[in-house]
């Protein structure tokens, strides 16, 4: 079985809404939309107060000569206002607000459940793919959010060989992937081709930890009948298995070297399963990302669910679905435990990158009093980009910026396997933010000064 080569972590899976099929949520009253749902410069609102808008309708652009998508309505109605939203992030954001009025589509957009395949539409091309898939607004949709027409143009020194497909969901407690490949494999495998021909590859993989053995059975299955370049690679279990650098590490055994390398530099193009899935909406059925699969879970939560979610559905709805907040303290978690943000507040909206909605106690939650370093070097054990958190976590406290920038920094994924793992409670995860925020504020500052 294989794995990746360095660190890792062992956290209780907690997967308990891995038995429960995907249901519809109900549309929200008012959906919000907010302009800063990817990686790169927010979109730009092109819709006005009052204007009418359909399910599909395109309610931001692209920022101009930036890293940018565009955002569509998921719901039908009327354009209530253009303000702002505490987002995800805990920032105030610029967002579209729509009164939900009935459940119009457009017209454009096939809703038929007929699969559609390559076959079906052989004058399809490598720039078509790459055009639909940009027109769509699709982004990474395991959480970093990285547009994914982008990725399928990587610069032309670099050769791409490979399509690799995310489908571990690493993180504890998670299981929309797993749902979503249970249910929708024939347009996942289909999505997974539409991105090799984007690619222009001739081998793809799609990677699963072994705690999915229904999911790796079914889609080997299918890929043995109908996709013989598709191979599906069963992964020990093991975080952060779904990181890319490690995934590639466990998959093809090519390690990417530290920033500003990518990983199409050593020949791989990552994509998350969900991704592969909203690739074949757009394609296929002209559909554009304003939905997506929302794990909403916890151990207090009486009716741990999956939803297939519009965006712009606040939290607080989805977790009033599953029962309602349980009694007593509790932390609200976007994503999951390891690398998944505290909210602020439940009226959070879903977003292309929302995974996942945690509820945990007080008691689960809280975090044990810090004590001082004991030299155990767990954590560099546990690193998977092979680094010393311990130095990194105290050079950051410190202000010592060249020095954590001298011990590769910013080669850190943020996973949170060093804090995990320390027997002294030390918040090494949060010093390293910190200090790779402030490095790489550096790094640009620099680069724009020699521009200059």
């Amino acid at each position: 079985m294989k794995t990746f080569r360095i660190g890792g972590v062992h956290p209780a899976e907690n997967k308990l809404s891995a038995a429960e099929p995907i249901k519809v949520a109900e549309l929200p009253k008012v959906a919000v939309f907010p302009m800063g749902q990817h990686i790169g410069a927010p979109a730009v609102p092109c819709v006005q107060k009052g204007d009418k808008v359909k399910v599909g309708t395109r309610i931001a652009n692209p920022m101009e000569k930036a890293l940018s998508t565009c955002i569509y309505s998921s719901v039908s109605g009327t354009v209530q206002k253009i303000d702002t939203i505490i987002d995800a992030s805990g920032y105030a954001k610029p967002a579209v607000f729509i009164t939900v009025e009935g459940d119009e589509w457009e017209e454009s957009i096939d809703r038929s459940d007929k699969l559609v395949t390559l076959k079906d539409k052989p004058e399809l091309t490598p720039e078509d793919i790459i055009n639909k898939v940009k027109e769509a607004g699709i982004v990474g949709m395991g959480g970093a959010c990285f547009p994914t027409h982008v990725k399928l143009m990587p610069p032309p020194q670099f050769k791409p060989e490979w399509v690799i497909i995310n489908a571990v969901e690493c993180e504890p407690y998670l299981t929309a992937d797993h749902r979503l490949m249970l249910e929708k494999a024939d347009e996942v495998l289909v999505g997974v081709d539409l991105l090799m021909m984007a690619a222009k590859v001739k081998k793809g993989y799609i990677g699963i930890e072994e705690n999915k053995p229904d999911a790796i059975k079914l889609l080997s299955e299918k890929c043995k009948a109908q996709y013989p370049n598709i191979e599906v690679v069963p992964l020990k279990t093991k975080y952060p298995q779904g990181g890319e650098k490690q995934l590639i590490d466990a998959v093809v055994r090519r390690q990417v070297p530290a920033p500003p390398a990518l990983p199409v530099s050593v020949g791989a193009i990552i994509q998350n399963v969900g991704t592969a899935y909203a690739v074949y909406e757009a394609v296929m059925k002209n559909k554009p990302l304003f939905e997506r699969v929302v794990t909403v879970t916890g151990k207090q939560l009486s009716k741990p669910s999956n939803f297939l979610t519009r965006m712009g559905t606040p939290m607080s709805q989805l977790i009033e679905a599953c029962g309602g907040l349980p009694d007593g303290d509790c932390k609200v978690i976007g994503g999951g435990p390891m690398m998944g943000k505290a909210l602020l507040n439940t009226e959070v909206p879903i977003c292309k990158g929302s995974s996942g909605v945690l509820i945990m106690s007080g008691k689960e939650a809280r975090r044990g009093e810090p004590q001082p370093c004991i030299r155990c070097a767990k954590c560099v054990s546990a690193c998977p980009m092979g680094l010393e958190p311990y130095l990194l976590a105290t050079a950051s406290g410190k202000k010592m910026w060249d020095k954590v920038e001298g011990e590769d920094i910013t080669s850190c994924i943020e996973c949170g396997s060093c804090q995990f793992t320390c027997p002294s409670n030390r918040p090494l995860l949060d010093l390293i933010r910190m200090g790779k925020q402030t490095v790489m504020g550096n790094i640009r500052a620099r680069q724009m000064a020699a521009k200059k």
